[in-house]
């Protein structure tokens, strides 16, 4: 099945690739849900993927049931417009994070720290909800099958245009 990142609209995906607040969430074979919040995302739209990176510390529950089920849902949601993107896989997979992903973890923290900071919050604050571990981030890669608008309003739940959904 082709990714569903080919399908989304260049405001959409630069919206994703900015560094905006990224939910991660899967399930386990019981459907009791996990979820948590990312510490860094990357879009990859020539290989048609998204990493997101995830606390090993923090987020023992949800690594777990991504690599017990590949099953993963990522939320992509703009702060300061509340803008929100879903994404969903099958089959998800994990590595540990390394050097080579220190510059998009980077770009993704500088980014949504822009963001949240652009409401009035504190940067010291913003900087230390998103400060981590480099040895302690897993990266999750995914092609998404599906995508949905998740804004708030008349559209939440819809489809985006060929994703598949």
């Amino acid at each position: 099945m082709a990714s569903a990142l080919s399908q989304l609209s260049p405001e959409v995906l630069a919206m994703m690739d900015r560094g905006v607040s990224v939910q991660v969430a899967s399930r386990d074979e019981r459907l009791r849900p996990s979820v948590m919040r990312a510490m860094g995302s990357s879009v990859d739209v020539a290989r048609g993927t998204v990493t997101v990176f995830i606390s090993r510390r923090q987020g023992g529950e949800l690594l777990r049931d991504i690599d017990a089920s590949g099953r993963i849902a990522v939320m992509f949601s703009q702060p300061s417009t509340h803008r929100t993107v879903q994404l969903k896989a099958t089959a998800a997979t994990t590595r540990p994070a390394g050097p080579q992903d220190r510059a998009a973890i980077d770009r993704y923290v500088l980014g949504v720290v822009d963001d949240i900071v652009s409401l009035g919050y504190a940067p010291e604050l913003v900087r230390a909800i998103f400060a981590h571990r480099l040895e302690d981030l897993v990266a999750v890669t995914f092609a998404p099958s599906e995508a949905f608008d998740q804004t708030p309003g008349p559209r939440a739940g819809e489809p985006l245009a060929g994703s598949g959904a």
